[in-house]
Parts: C-alpha cells; sequence; structure tokens
C-alpha cells in the first residue's frame, strides 16, 4: 500500500520570525511596541510585515495614527500562526529537552594508559566546565574499546593501537613512546650499548595483553625482525606489568607516560634500543560519521588544549 505523494511546502509559508512579529501586533494594537517587544526597529517591523503581506497576497494590518489594527485576513492568519508558533515552542522545547539529556552524562571508553595518566586531568577540567554532566570511564584495552564504542556503549573513546580501528573515525591528540625498562638487578641495567631489534625480539618479556595498544606497536615494530619471542608473562594491566619488572622477573616494555615515577626514583631503569621505531599515536574515536557533540565535543577540546599530551 502506497501513502499520498509528499508535497512541498509552498514558497507563500512565512517565516517563524514574521509570524511572532504579528502576534505582537495583535496583542499591543501597535507596531512600534511589537517591534520592541521583538527586538528590533519599527521601520525594519514595518517593512516585515508589508514583505509578510506581499508573500501571502493579503492585507493583514489596517494602519491609521492611532494604531494597527488586524484585518478580518489578519485575524484569521493570526490564528493560523498562533498555533504554528505554539508547535514551533513545543518543538523547541522537545529539542532542548533531548539535548539536556544527552549533556546530563557522558561515557568514555579509554585504553588503559591514557585511562590511568592522561584522563584525570582532562576529567577533571570537564568537571569545571559542565558540573553537572556525570560522566562513566570504561577502561580497557584498545579492542575493548572500539567494541564498546560500535555496540553503543561509549559516547567518545581513546585508544593506543596502529591506527583507528574498523566502524571508527578519530583524530591524532598525543604522541606517546614505548621504553623498554629493567629492574636495576637486571644484566641490561649496566648495558653500555643499545639493544639491536633483534636481541629485543629474541628476549622473553613481560607484556600486555593481546588487542592492547601497547601490543599492536610492538609486534608491529619487531615483525620485520623475527617477531616477539614467547612472552614470559602476559598481563591486562600497566600496573601489573610494572610490578613484575620491579620485582626482577624480566624487562617489559611499556608507555613513556606510564613510567615517570619509576624511571625518577630509579626503581626501574630505562635500556635504550637502536634500529626500532617504538612511537605511537594516541587517538580520540567515535562511531564512523557521528562527530562528537556535546559533552563528548568539550571533552575532546579539552585534549587539544592539555600541553601534556600535544602531538
Amino acid at each position: 500500500m502506497t501513502g499520498e505523494a509528499h508535497v512541498p511546502l509552498s514558497h507563500r509559508i512565512p517565516d517563524l520570525g514574521a509570524l511572532e512579529l504579528l502576534l505582537a501586533v495583535a496583542r499591543h494594537g501597535s507596531l512600534g511596541r511589537a517591534a520592541r517587544e521583538t527586538g528590533v526597529t519599527q521601520p525594519a517591523a514595518s517593512s516585515r510585515i508589508r514583505s509578510m503581506e506581499r508573500q501571502l497576497g493579503v492585507a493583514l494590518l489596517d494602519r491609521s495614527p492611532r494604531g494597527s489594527r488586524l484585518t478580518d485576513a489578519g485575524a484569521l492568519v493570526t490564528d493560523w500562526a498562533r498555533r504554528i508558533v505554539e508547535a514551533a515552542e513545543a518543538f523547541d522545547a522537545g529539542a532542548q529537552a533531548l539535548r539536556d539529556r544527552r549533556d546530563s552524562r557522558l561515557r568514555v571508553a579509554a585504553s588503559m594508559t591514557i585511562a590511568e595518566y592522561l584522563l584525570p586531568g582532562w576529567l577533571i577540567a570537564l568537571r569545571a566546565e559542565r558540573p553537572d554532566t556525570a560522566v562513566s570511564l570504561l577502561a580497557g584495552n584498545s579492542a575493548a574499546v572500539a567494541g564498546r564504542l560500535l555496540a553503543g556503549e561509549a559516547d567518545l573513546g581513546f585508544v593506543e593501537g596502529l591506527s583507528v580501528p574498523e566502524g571508527l573515525d578519530g583524530t591524532v591528540i598525543a604522541h606517546d613512546r614505548l621504553v623498554v625498562v629493567v629492574a636495576p638487578s637486571h644484566a641490561w641495567a649496566r648495558r653500555l650499548t643499545p639493544l639491536t631489534p633483534q636481541e629485543l625480539a629474541a628476549a622473553p618479556l613481560i607484556l600486555r595483553e593481546q588487542g592492547s595498544g601497547t601490543r599492536q606497536v610492538l609486534d608491529a615494530a619487531l615483525a620485520v625482525h623475527g617477531g616477539l619471542a614467547q612472552p614470559l608473562l602476559e598481563l591486562s594491566s600497566t600496573t601489573a606489568v610494572k610490578g613484575a619488572a620491579e620485582s626482577g622477573a624480566g624487562p617489559c616494555v611499556l608507555s613513556e607516560l606510564a613510567l615517570g615515577e619509576e624511571l625518577s626514583s630509579r626503581r626501574l631503569i630505562k635500556v635504550p634500543v637502536a634500529g626500532v621505531r617504538l612511537r605511537r599515536q594516541l587517538r580520540a574515536v567515535w562511531p564512523s560519521g557521528h562527530r562528537p557533540t556535546g559533552p563528548a565535543r568539550d571533552l575532546l577540546s579539552l585534549t587539544a588544549r592539555d600541553g601534556r599530551a600535544r602531538p
């Protein structure tokens, strides 16, 4: 069953501003007072009414030194205008309610390094700008972040992988570098020459799990050098990896962002590596075709203003 063909609105339909002006004239019986109420000059108001009369093809006002009075046609048009303006006000109120509901919460999904070392500062800044927005943070590896966004469980995500995951759009918000670190007791802590890519690839390492951005970058960097050896340990959090390395279990490769305290206190020692690129991009991501709005847009803007995270 087919419906009736849609008929587009006539070019003779006045805009809402003109209809609001006509209603103001009807209330006050004066074009001057209607002009003041709607925030335009009297000549502009008069010109707008005359333009509407030409558009509709009927006279709306009888003008006299004592004021402006609606014609019979003007009274009828005013009744129609009132219904249109009331419907527009209801539409506007409904749209505002939708925006308020959207702005009342923000669901963020972030990979572990960003969630632990960058997002707290951004969320504090967002709280100052949007104190009424409730923020929830879901932390996981980059693959989990992409999954949450695609499932509609998050409004904005942050990932550390090699590229924008399929089905998402994104923008680079910062650069980061992976570094090799060991406990002071490890033999590599006393090396006088950098590790070669082959030495790093052949060594059993304490690693993040498959699906993490850190692991993706390391796998790709060492693929041309024989690939990673069997991991010594695979752990699902940066904190756990650092703890295992500090205990002397073996070397690990982590984000430099995550190692500031351990390196400054020399609980872990950075080991130079030559001939392999361990630099990576940190990205904000969102479902393809759905640019962030409301609090998500504001949070994205804050990442660009953060001096610690500038590319």
